[in-house]
């Protein structure tokens, strides 16, 4: 597994779908969400690794690499640092950068600290409402489907909050809430839900250092191109906070996927992947700086 060296001088782990082939496919930097989750569950977002490069980080305390020498480093805000770091190591001029999730708030952190060093940005299912004053819709959409039993479940841990005793207890509550992150509970679903295991402490440490107040204004000077992709019924970020997300930005631009929940190339592969291509075509045809 391929090693890069973080702000502070941590080795730290990367998967790469394509190491040292020589095919020349445009790398797309991709962070998973959890928050603090084994990227392991994003598989290759439905075959995306075809057509980009798909380099993975194994953020601090997350995979291979280890856990923050203190919580600020393990911060999203601090872990730009580290993705600064990853860009010169790949010797790329500029980033293409992908976030899942909380995956989300570290690339955007990103672009707010090194805007200058954005290609472009898909931000997939992000969590919204710290950054767009849009009243959130999450309950709503939540209310629509509690005469499910599995999904009331799910609802009702969800509720009780996360236990942090340890990492297994934490792991545990994570896989009763799974069910409110699909539109479904098929098979398809619950294998993807088993895949990825969180670390608690690397959790608490992504979130250990608050972003500037002044973060959602720094958004709005990025230039480069985005893309925020929604689920329709995405019952943990909600629908309507995410939209609005993609007005912070200049060249900004939202897509919905109809039926769908928090995991797109999941549940619905071929809608994400035409949503995708079409933005990434577009960059790759006219911007090769980060190749």
């Amino acid at each position: 597994m391929p090693i890069y060296t973080g702000s502070d001088g941590t080795p730290l782990h990367y998967d790469d779908s394509h190491p040292a082939t020589g095919e020349d496919l445009p790398p797309l930097i991709t962070l998973a969400g959890g928050a603090a989750r084994h990227p392991g569950y994003l598989g290759d977002l439905a075959g995306l690794s075809s057509r980009c490069r798909l380099v993975v980080p194994h953020l601090r305390g997350v995979g291979n690499s280890p856990e923050p020498s203190d919580d600020s480093s393990g911060s999203y805000w601090r872990q730009a640092e580290d993705l600064e770091r990853l860009r010169e190591h790949l010797g790329l001029d500029r980033l293409l950068l992908a976030g899942h999730s909380a995956g989300t708030r570290l690339a955007t952190a990103y672009a707010a600290r090194f805007p200058q060093r954005l290609a472009g940005l898909v931000l997939i299912t992000p969590p919204a409402t710290h950054l767009v004053a849009t009243p959130p819709d999450a309950e709503e959409l939540i209310a629509r489907r509690l005469g499910d039993p599995v999904f009331a479940a799910a609802r009702a841990a969800a509720e009780g909050g996360p236990d942090l005793s340890d990492d297994d207890r934490f792991n545990d509550w994570h896989r009763r809430c799974a069910p409110l992150g699909y539109a479904a509970w098929g098979p398809a679903e619950q294998a993807h839900a088993a895949v990825g295991r969180w670390s608690l402490a690397a959790a608490l440490a992504y979130f250990s250092v608050a972003p500037p107040e002044d973060f959602a204004g720094r958004l709005g000077r990025v230039t480069a191109p985005v893309l925020v992709v929604a689920g329709e019924v995405d019952c943990l970020t909600g629908l309507a906070p995410v939209v609005a997300l993609a007005d912070l930005f200049p060249a900004g631009r939202a897509a919905v996927i109809e039926r769908c929940g928090h995991y797109p190339w999941v549940e619905r592969p071929d809608e994400f992947r035409r949503v995708l291509d079409a933005h990434l075509g577009s960059l790759i045809e006219v911007d090769h700086h980060f190749r």
